[in-house]
């Protein structure tokens, strides 16, 4: 059976669906129960690490980290009696490619109410890739103040590394193929759920 096509879509080359002579399979490779272990893990390791709560600040990087930054201080909460505080910082004008992908740049949404400075900061995302990402939320902490130390929370590595980065605390080692993706929704509609689809 042909691909369906969208006329508006058809002039770019952009089927509306995928094409039926490439093979796509997918997997949820952690459910909402995998994901609420796996965060509460996260937040063990981090309380740990940093000797409690007192210096510690929670930084979600925009968008997959931020919704996982808070759910981190909730369970740290638990154990402390109270969360740390939590920011969130935007790296679009931050990208080594901003030049050329961003023709247009504006600020982005970073939220950071209180100085970093001196502060054990944990930047939060969903999935570690390729690094630049970290790469340009340091560069955008940075410009907030000067942390005594900075850590990187991830809830999947799926590899692939182009920067000498690695996540301090990880949920889930995922592997996969480099042309593959890696899907996370958490504190979306519908369940917690990160679904990894490949294709042949």
């Amino acid at each position: 059976m042909a691909a369906s096509r969208s006329p508006r879509l058809e002039a770019f080359g952009v089927f509306s669906h995928t094409p039926p002579n490439v093979a796509r399979t997918q997997k949820v490779v952690l459910d909402a129960d995998a994901i609420q272990r796996s965060i509460r893990r996260i937040a063990v390791a981090i309380l740990e690490a940093t000797s409690g709560i007192e210096d510690l600040t929670l930084i979600g990087i925009r968008r997959g980290g931020v919704g996982l930054a808070r759910r981190l201080a909730e369970e740290i909460a638990k154990v402390e009696g109270r969360p740390p505080p939590v920011g969130a910082v935007d790296i679009s004008l931050y990208r080594d490619d901003a030049a050329t992908a961003l023709p247009n740049p504006k600020i982005g949404p970073s939220d950071i109410p209180f100085d970093v400075s001196g502060r054990h900061v944990v930047l939060v995302d969903d999935v570690l890739h390729t690094g630049r990402t970290v790469r340009a939320a340091i560069e955008c902490l940075q410009d907030h103040g000067r942390p005594a130390r900075v850590w990187f929370a991830a809830l999947c590595d799926r590899g692939g590394r182009e920067l000498p980065i690695a996540a301090d605390f990880v949920g889930r080692v995922v592997e996969m193929e480099s042309d593959g993706r890696l899907d996370v929704w958490v504190d979306a509609a519908g369940p917690d759920r990160v679904v990894l689809t490949e294709g042949e």
